[in-house]
C-alpha cells in the first residue's frame, strides 16, 4: 500500500485534508465517498521526515500518561460519540486539547490510523503502553455492537473507580511513610552527631560502660567508618531487587508475597477481588466471550500470581467445566464471590451480581484503608519507644553510674 494526500469536502461544505494508506487513488476516493466526503484532489503523499517524526517533542523527562488522562479521554469520547460527532473529528479535537504530550502524540497517531481506513480499536491497539488490552477489547465490542458510546461510559466508570482506589491507597500510606522517613533521618543524625560526642566523653572519663552503651558506640563507629560501603551495598541491593522483580518469576513471587503480608495483605486481596469483579462484570456485560474475558481480566487485576490462577480457570472452562466449579477449585475467591458466580450462572445475571460483589469489596477496601493508619500507628509508636528507650539506657545509664561514683567519693 501507498500513502496518498487528499483534499475533500463534506456534505456540510467543510473542507478536509489528510493522508490515507490505500492501494491506489481509486481506493482512496471510494473510502472518502463512503465517509460522505466528496474527493477534490488525491495525490501521492510526499515524504517529510520532519512531519513523520511525531516523537521529536517527547523525551525521557516527558511525564507519562496518567490514569486521570485516560478517565478524561473516555468521558470525552462518550460525550462526543453520543452527540453523533465523527470519530476522526473527535480524536483530532481531543489531541489538540489534552494537556499530556504523550497522550496528544498517541491520539494523533490514532487519527492517522483512522485516516488510513483502520477502525478505532485497531488504531488504539497500536499504542499498548497507553491503551491496555482490556480498554481496546471494550472499544472493539462497542464498535461491533453499535454501542461505542456505552463502551466508553463503562470504561470511564471503571477507570474512575480504579483512580479512586489508588488515591485512597496513597492517602492511607502517606502518614506511615513520613514516620519511617523521619525515623531513618533520626537514626543517621544520632549515629553521626550525638553518639560520637558521648562516646568521646566516656572515653576520657575511663568509665566502665554497660552493654547497651557499648552496642550504641559500636553501631556508631561502624556507621562512621563504613558508610560508603553501606551506601554501595544499599544501591547494589536496590538494583538487584529491581532486576529480580522485572523477571517473570520475581514479579510472580512478589505478588504472591503481598497477599500474605500482615495487616495490609488482606487489603491487597480485597482490592484484587474488587478489581476482578468490576472488570469481569464489564467484559461480560459488553458481550466478550467467557474465555477471552478471563484472559483480559487476568491482566487487569495487576497481580501475576492471581493472573496465573485466573488463566488456570480459563483452561478449565475451555475443557467444559462450569465457571463456578473452576473458580472453587482455584481456591482463590472468597465464599461471597463463589456464591455470586454460582447464582449468576444459574440466573443469567452474572454481570449484575459480579458488579454488586465489586461494590461490596470497594466498600470493604474503603473502610480498611481508613482504619489502616490506626492499625499501623501502635506499631510505629512501639518502634519509636524502643529506639528512645535504647538511646536513653545507652547514654544516661553510664552518666548516672558516674554521678553515683562521684558522690560516693565525696
Amino acid at each position: 500500500m501507498a500513502n496518498f494526500q487528499y483534499t475533500a469536502r463534506t456534505r456540510q461544505g467543510e473542507l478536509r485534508s489528510g493522508q490515507m494508506e490505500a492501494n491506489d487513488q481509486a481506493a482512496v476516493a471510494s473510502i472518502l465517498m463512503g465517509r460522505d466526503m466528496i474527493p477534490l484532489n488525491i495525490a501521492p503523499a510526499k515524504t517529510d521526515a520532519k512531519s513523520l517524526d511525531t516523537s521529536a517533542e517527547i523525551n525521557f523527562f516527558t511525564p507519562r500518561v496518567k490514569l486521570v488522562d485516560l478517565v478524561i479521554f473516555a468521558r470525552q469520547m462518550y460525550s462526543l460519540t453520543r452527540s453523533g460527532i465523527p470519530i476522526l473529528r473527535a480524536v483530532n479535537g481531543l489531541a489538540d486539547t489534552t494537556h499530556s504530550k504523550r497522550m496528544a502524540q498517541a491520539l494523533r497517531g490514532v487519527a492517522d490510523q483512522l485516516e488510513r481506513g483502520r477502525n478505532l480499536s485497531s488504531a488504539l491497539h497500536q499504542f499498548p503502553d497507553i491503551f491496555t488490552e482490556l480498554f481496546v477489547s471494550i472499544v472493539h465490542v462497542g464498535e461491533n455492537t453499535g454501542q461505542l458510546d456505552e463502551a466508553f461510559l463503562q470504561l470511564s466508570d471503571y477507570l474512575d473507580r480504579e483512580q479512586e482506589t489508588r488515591k485512597q491507597i496513597k492517602t492511607a500510606t502517606r502518614y506511615p511513610t513520613f514516620v519511617l522517613i523521619a525515623i531513618g533521618i533520626a537514626m543517621v543524625v544520632l549515629n553521626i552527631m550525638v553518639i560520637p560526642i558521648f562516646a568521646s566523653m566516656f572515653s576520657k572519663l575511663g568509665a566502665d560502660l554497660p552493654v547497651m552503651t557499648k552496642v550504641l558506640i559500636g553501631s556508631s563507629n561502624f556507621f562512621m567508618h563504613y558508610w560508603p560501603h553501606m551506601l554501595i551495598a544499599l544501591g547494589l541491593g536496590i538494583v538487584l531487587l529491581k532486576r529480580y522483580l522485572n523477571t517473570e518469576k520475581g514479579i510472580w513471587q512478589w505478588d504472591r508475597t503481598k497477599l500474605k503480608l500482615p495487616i495490609i495483605g488482606s487489603i491487597f486481596e480485597r482490592i484484587i477481588l474488587g478489581r476482578f469483579c468490576r472488570s469481569f462484570s464489564m467484559m461480560i456485560k459488553a458481550g466478550v466471550p467467557l474465555p477471552n474475558a478471563l484472559s483480559l481480566v487476568a491482566d487487569a487485576v495487576s497481580n501475576a500470581f492471581v493472573g496465573t490462577k485466573i488463566r488456570e480457570i480459563r483452561r478449565t472452562v475451555e475443557k467444559g467445566e462450569s465457571l463456578s466449579r473452576a473458580a472453587f477449585a482455584s481456591g482463590l475467591f472468597s465464599p461471597l464471590v463463589l456464591q455470586m458466580i454460582n447464582v449468576g450462572e444459574e440466573t443469567g445475571r452474572l454481570d449484575e451480581l459480579l458488579q454488586e460483589s465489586g461494590e461490596y469489596y470497594e466498600r470493604e477496601v474503603d473502610y480498611d484503608l481508613k482504619s489502616l493508619t490506626s492499625k499501623i500507628e501502635p506499631i510505629l509508636i512501639g518502634f519509636v519507644a524502643v529506639m528512645v528507650l535504647t538511646l536513653a539506657l545507652g547514654i544516661f545509664t553510664p552518666m548516672w553510674d558516674m554521678m553515683n561514683a562521684y558522690k560516693g567519693r565525696s
